[in-house]
């Protein structure tokens, strides 16, 4: 039934708690995965704490966190230097671009309304390559060359060269950040962020961030090189699925004549659960491609919030994932004794192309045995197969707002087509988009230019103050729908057509990452936060072949922003690094 045959199938080759390699060949100098992996605080008491609380007398069910979201003076500082390595998070080993030498990279933590700064180095050698590191579902209010989207933004940061993000974190919860460079995320530019925030919801134990990630064993710039190259397929099938940057894979299944080191059952992620607590995780899909469906064995998932935004509890057995969207979850240890280990399980959904889709990570009870396998029996909840992902009427804001009149519509499709080359690309609202790297839109916005070549697939919304988009879906698969900047109001989403109504007006969904279904629809409405943002497929192989395009919001106000000189410079430096190299932009570059 569901899913489990193949479970059972595939569990004497990769469901193992065992592991073979040490964490350095499998993680680099990451601890994710690893029972070293410190519990999380309620927040940072390393500031002052008025009521005795980081963010005062706020709440998440009676304040507005769009407009009454504390300053708290508060700098968080990190310094992030992106290079290469080799490392095999699933046994086999592959080159991989990685954070201060880990994957997943570092976790980012502040408390709600501190400044968060971060110092990009660029060490990507042997070849070269640039880099802009987006900080995912953070709003950027006043800040919108902070966002890390090269060729909209910003210009890549030039190999060697240094660039700083500062920005505030105007709302709370989990995230993530990633390279925003071609789909060189994909290849290991990762890492979870938390921020810490109001809740009603009582638990014990913040066990942090729970990252779920598809994995390919080809390097990035190969998979995209083959994908757009004259009849080739804009299916991209995936190697494996890793929670935390873990997962066992069979060696055995190697393509004949792959001479790659391999190590079957190279080990798990693991975590601790204490008998008769409840405990928070943060789950976030980090791949790049496919939707996951999160569970743990005989364990009730409460979910209490989804992307940004706080929701009305409701219990489920199964999370679904898209690429880019989150959930917070709590989960209480009451299914077995002191003793007990179960297995936690992300499966990628029968819409996702993938060739091992099952990840699994060890849960352990207090005083279980923590190189036991786990024997437990996953839930029977049968894949729907509509690559949907969960229903908007179970998600309902905490804090409740009601969906505004808009002042503009605007309708964009979704195509796949073969231009004269016989490369297969996406069309999004009737163009595939290219960017160029020399010329931020955002700058040349700023500088009061707003006329752009339309292959960068630019729509200017104009003074306008809250705008709805009505995405149709003309292609066979799921995209999830990210529009940077915005937490946005989920309208509708469905088979086929909208037929003009509207999930729960007085209260609609908020999230930045929302599924549009093969075949569908799905309308989204956002308030204007002037800036030029990025509204694209979460997938990066569909971003990189031409799933993009950006909004223009609030010219006038773009034009009164007093852009830092440190973004004019890395627009220097990008530019006299291209007048000595050749950047092999082969897709769309963002």
């Amino acid at each position: 039934m569901g899913v489990i045959p193949a479970v059972i199938h595939l569990a004497k080759n990769v469901y193992s708690a065992a592991g073979g390699l040490a964490q350095r060949r499998t993680n680099g100098s990451s601890v994710w995965g690893t029972l070293l992996v410190p519990f999380l605080t309620l927040f940072l008491s390393n500031n002052p704490l008025p009521n005795g609380l980081p963010w005062g007398t706020r709440t998440d069910w009676g304040t507005n966190p769009f407009t009454h979201y504390p300053n708290t003076g508060i700098i968080r500082t990190y310094d992030f230097t992106v290079s290469r390595g080799v490392i095999a998070p699933d046994g086999y080993d592959r080159p991989v671009l990685l954070v201060n030498g880990a994957f997943p990279g570092p976790l980012i933590e502040a408390n709600w309304g501190d400044k968060i700064i971060v110092n990009v180095h660029n060490n990507i050698t042997g070849p070269e390559e640039g880099t802009a590191i987006h900080w995912h579902g953070f709003l950027q209010e006043g800040t919108p060359w902070e966002d890390g989207a090269p060729g909209i933004s910003q210009c890549p940061i030039a190999p060697s060269k240094t660039f700083t993000y500062e920005f505030i974190a105007t709302l709370y919860g989990s995230s993530w950040y990633h390279s925003h460079y071609s789909a060189q995320y994909s290849g290991g530019v990762v890492g979870p962020m938390v921020v810490h925030g109001p809740t009603q919801q009582k638990y014990d134990i913040d066990i942090g961030p729970v990252m779920l990630s598809d994995w390919n064993h080809e390097e990035y710039f190969d998979i995209i090189e083959k994908m757009l190259a004259p009849n080739g397929s804009p299916r991209v099938i995936s190697e494996n699925n890793l929670i935390n940057g873990k997962m066992n894979f069979d060696c055995s299944t190697v393509a004949p004549g792959d001479k790659t080191p391999c190590v079957s059952n190279a080990g798990i992620s693991k975590f601790k659960f204490k008998a008769g607590k409840t405990h928070r995780l943060r789950l976030i899909n980090a791949g790049a491609d496919g939707v996951q469906r999160f569970s743990i064995d005989g364990h009730t998932l409460t979910v209490i919030a989804n992307d940004f935004t706080p929701i009305k509890p409701y219990n489920t057995s199964v999370v679904t994932l898209a690429v880019g969207q989150r959930a917070d979850v709590l989960v209480t240890a009451n299914a077995g004794n002191s003793k007990s280990a179960f297995w936690m399980r992300s499966t990628l959904t029968v819409c996702t192309p993938a060739k091992q889709p099952y990840a699994v990570a060890a849960v352990y009870y207090d005083e279980a045995d923590t190189d036991k396998t786990p024997t437990s029996t996953p839930w029977d909840v049968p894949d729907p197969g509509t690559c949907a992902t969960d229903d908007l009427s179970l998600t309902e804001p905490l804090y409740p707002i009601e969906l505004p009149a808009p002042t503009h519509t605007h309708t964009m499709d979704i195509e796949l087509f073969k231009n004269a080359s016989d490369v297969t690309l996406w069309k999004f609202g009737g163009v595939s988009m290219r960017a160029n790297y020399n010329e931020p839109v955002l700058l040349l916005a700023n500088d009061g230019n707003f006329t752009y070549p339309d292959v960068w697939n630019v729509v200017n919304f104009q003074s306008n103050t809250s705008i709805r988009v009505v995405v149709n879906n003309r292609t066979p698969g799921g995209h999830p729908m990210h529009l940077h900047g915005h937490e946005v109001y989920v309208v509708h989403e469905g088979p086929g057509a909208w037929d003009g109504s509207i999930v729960r007006p007085e209260n609609p969904m908020r999230r930045d990452v929302q599924q549009v279904r093969p075949g569908g629809h799905v309308v989204l409405q956002f308030d204007a936060n002037p800036g030029v943002w990025g509204f694209h497929c979460h997938i990066a192989w569909h971003a990189s072949g031409g799933f993009f395009s950006s909004f223009v919001v609030q010219p006038k106000e773009i034009q009164k922003m007093r852009i830092p000189q440190s973004v004019e410079n890395t627009c220097r430096e990008w530019d006299a690094y291209t007048h000595r190299n050749v950047v092999e932009q082969i897709d769309s570059g963002t």
